[in-house]
């Protein structure tokens, strides 16, 4: 339905009217088709799982606990998952305390929460350009005024993020919130650099301010590596989202909160008003599958076939993109974050590429200020290796000719896709 002949329009909360759907779900239906390679949704590969091990899990938790698994639960999730989460936190060197924990249906729910405890209308926050589109969703849902800190390849520019938060000053106002997801960000595929880390956390110190901190790729680094988390260089000031989609699997919906102790208690009202308490039956099979199975082998598990997808998508790009388009290099995670010479538009282009049976997602559903119309997200987790390289060849063979057009069109002086639409916020690329 159009929202302009929508006869409930005058009806609904402000907040609603102006939302729509995100460019990556309004592709799903057409990359669903099998002649598409779909390099669109960033879905995890559930098909390295150990699915005899996860069948044992399941069996188990029905077998022994079924009457509590198909029961409610508490509003702030099983302290017995709690207590497995704090120890996959530790895992990767996040400090936490069970009690500091609030259970929720996924990573992306405890945005939604924490927006909603925090965001009244037109509430500022400073967010990395790009940033993921459904946390532009959680903070756009509750009428935020999301403004972008421009990113490189070490992370977002937190010499910029200091002038964004001067500027948010000097208009008499505060920063609600700094948005960040510093390993292996989606889209950019960059994680924030140890030193920028540690500038963060001053100025959240020197300027008051709350971190929200979304970590879903921590883990997923291709050499194992570690870096240290704000959360554990300024406690008090961050709130840490969690999730078990990318480490065991995205439809067990489980993830988590770890927040400050009055926090946490206001997100645990908040979650109680929205769904009364997460279901007992996934929390079970997650806490049993971290509880019992050799969890650690498995993420490296994942992390080999990341590695080689990566692997391929960045030499297939190197062979197949004409001059002028360059991508980021990522060290882990899902996603490698391309840019096109000045005239194409990758919003324009979409219907092209999926004409020619390939699929990404535009840039500028990843911006809140109408940016990135000359960048495009690619996302190697799911299709084989095969079908990355078959892909890459087509998008290349699409680019190759779009640029041909626009010089016949425009000789030297191609006009910006992004003219009047985007506000210098970009990521450093490398590449061809």
């Amino acid at each position: 339905m159009r929202l302009d002949t929508d006869p409930y329009l005058e009806r609904y909360a402000s907040r609603v009217r102006g939302m729509r759907a995100s460019e990556i779900r309004a592709l799903f239906s057409v990359v669903s088709r099998p002649e598409v390679v779909s390099f669109a949704g960033g879905m995890p590969y559930t098909a390295a799982l150990d699915f005899s091990a996860v069948e044992d899990v399941v069996t188990r938790v029905i077998r022994e606990s079924g009457a509590v698994a198909f029961q409610y639960g508490g509003g702030q999730g099983r302290p017995e998952l709690r207590e497995q989460l704090v120890e996959v936190m530790r895992h990767e060197g996040v400090p936490a305390h069970v009690d500091d924990l609030v259970v929720t249906v996924g990573g992306q729910q405890g945005l939604e929460l924490v927006a909603k405890c925090f965001i009244d209308p037109g509430d500022v926050v400073l967010a990395e350009g790009p940033t993921y589109v459904g946390a532009l969703g959680a903070l756009s849902s509750h009428q935020a005024d999301v403004r972008h800190v421009p990113m490189d390849a070490d992370g977002m520019r937190v010499d910029l993020l200091e002038e964004a938060i001067g500027r948010v000053h000097a208009e008499g106002r505060r920063v609600e919130l700094v948005y960040t997801i510093p390993n292996h960000q989606n889209p950019a595929g960059v994680s924030l650099s140890v030193e920028r880390r540690h500038r963060l956390a001053e100025l959240a110190e020197e300027h008051d301010l709350l971190v929200l901190e979304d970590n879903p790729y921590g883990l997923l680094d291709f050499e194992g590596r570690t870096y240290p988390s704000i959360r554990s260089l300024v406690p008090d000031r961050v709130i840490y989202v969690g999730t078990v989609s990318k480490t065991f699997a995205p439809g067990a919906r489980t993830g988590w909160v770890a927040a400050p102790t009055a926090v946490r208690d206001k997100l645990v009202l908040l979650r109680e008003a929205a769904d009364l308490c997460p279901p007992n039956l996934t929390q079970m099979i997650v806490e049993t599958w971290f509880a019992t199975q050799p969890w650690q082998d498995q993420v490296k598990r994942f992390v080999e076939v990341y590695r080689e997808r990566a692997e391929t998508m960045l030499a297939a790009l190197a062979e197949e993109m004409p001059d002028g388009v360059t991508w980021t290099v990522p060290a882990g995670g899902f996603y490698v974050w391309v840019t096109v010479p000045r005239g194409v538009d990758t919003s324009d282009l979409l219907a092209k590429a999926i004409n020619a049976r390939v699929a990404y997602v535009p840039g500028r559903g990843f911006y809140g200020d109408g940016s990135g119309g000359d960048q495009l997200r690619l996302c190697y987790s799911f299709p084989d290796p095969a079908r990355i390289r078959e892909g890459v060849t087509r998008l290349g063979e699409l680019l190759t000719r779009e640029l041909e057009l626009v010089r016949a069109v425009y000789g030297d002086r191609p006009p910006d896709a992004a003219d009047d639409r985007r506000s210098g916020s970009g990521v450093a690329s490398q590449g061809g």
